[in-house]
């Protein structure tokens, strides 16, 4: 049956499918290190302290794998990416004695090299399997990508506690060592040679991007996603379980429905925002959606600052924040991909999303602070301050896509 498919068609199911595999561990993992970590005595901003070399080498990454996916090709770093994260999960199934923070950090940070290795080749490859005539279908593959991406990785933070719980944390990270060897085997085997890679071999000087369109979005995305990690990381898991005094099931139960229902509205974003009408949104569309997600933001912190009923505030508030940020995440993927040059697009790509990791690390680091010197709200505030000034960053894209 895939034999009859268009050879773009399985190309696409080829690289969902490892991304889809890649996302669905990434989750398990991060839940696996939380809770295992939280038996072992570890306070939860220690535990946050283990995902900042996640982040940092995000950005890093981000910034080089996009000039080695033009020179080496997309199938090769996304297979760099399935190997380095297979190490990871090895390095993490030693001896309960051998696991201190040092050894942890440094496996995630292996591990947050292949996750945005994995998801600039996977992003990028869209652009090289869609003609730039077609942006309707480009807007509508990339937001089922991005959609089932955080699906499925609230997905796993159910498996990482139903692994941790069945088979212990040994046997959780080498099952699921196990299964991406057999994803990268097929991989090995199913992807393109030259898949994404550049005609022209790009310098190193080239990982800056030249294009404005691409540099105003990029900045636009550092602040969208500093806005949802200095509340979301940190801050909120502590508060629902000290204040709310929340068990740790309910915690990540709330906290992986909250990535799962993100992850459908990001899917449906074509519909969303018109693409039923024969539109596809532009810089205006950015910045509308970027308003609305002020101002509910603004209308949770005043609630919670206020003692408004904090439950129903943070419950009913932060959902309705998932939705509206799912919207303004889909669009920005959307745009970067049509911003983006043909030849080497994951010069582009990588840059942009090393702005995105950047954001994550900023509010890694914030959540952690603010919550401990002034609590969960001032970590709304400055969300708050963070999508002012991704919406007025976006009154500079582009009104039409290119």
């Amino acid at each position: 049956m895939m034999s009859n498919l268009d050879s773009s068609i399985r190309q696409y199911m080829l690289v969902t499918f490892n991304y889809w595999n890649f996302t669905l561990t990434d989750g398990a993992l991060r839940m696996l290190v939380v809770l295992y970590f939280h038996q072992l005595g570890y306070g939860t901003l220690a535990i946050a302290s283990l995902f900042l070399f996640y982040e940092f080498f995000g950005v890093v990454t981000n910034l080089i794998g996009g000039w080695l996916g033009a020179r080496l090709g997309l199938n090769r770093t996304m297979n760099i990416g399935l190997a380095m994260q297979i190490i990871a999960l090895v390095m993490l199934a030693v001896p309960a004695s051998w696991l201190t923070i040092p050894w942890v950090m440094a496996a995630q940070a292996l591990s947050g090299i292949a996750k945005d290795l994995n998801k600039m080749s996977a992003k990028s490859a869209i652009k090289t399997l869609v003609p730039d005539e077609q942006q309707g279908a480009l807007y509508r593959w990339i937001a089922v990508l991005t959609g089932s991406k955080n699906a499925l990785k609230g997905l796993g933070f159910f498996l990482g506690g139903l692994l941790l719980t069945a088979v212990g944390f040994k046997g959780a990270v080498l099952l699921m060592a196990a299964v991406l060897v057999l994803v990268l085997i097929g991989s090995l085997t199913g992807l393109k040679q030259e898949l994404g890679k550049a005609k022209n071999k790009p310098k190193f000087s080239e990982i800056f991007s030249k294009s404005p369109a691409v540099n105003i979005l990029s900045a636009a995305r550092m602040f969208l996603f500093g806005a949802r990690d200095v509340w979301f990381v940190v801050a909120l898991p502590v508060y629902l379980g000290t204040v709310f005094e929340w068990e740790h099931l309910w915690v990540g139960g709330f906290l992986a429905l909250w990535v799962i229902g993100y992850g459908i509205v990001q899917s449906q974003a074509p519909r969303i925002t018109g693409k039923a009408q024969g539109r596809v949104p532009d810089g205006h569309a950015a910045f509308r959606w970027a308003l609305a997600l002020s101002i509910v933001t603004a209308a949770v912190a005043f609630g919670i600052s206020q003692n408004w009923h904090p439950q129903w505030v943070i419950v009913i508030g932060l959902m309705l924040f998932g939705a509206v940020f799912a919207v303004n995440s889909s669009l920005h993927s959307y745009l970067i991909v049509s911003y983006a040059k043909g030849d080497g697009v994951s010069l582009d790509v990588g840059f942009y999303y090393m702005a995105n990791a950047m954001g994550r690390l900023i509010g890694t680091i914030l959540s952690g602070y603010l919550f401990q010197v002034s609590g969960l709200a001032a970590c709304l505030w400055v969300s708050l301050v963070f999508l002012v000034l991704t919406t007025i960053i976006s009154l500079w894209l582009p009104k039409l896509p290119r």
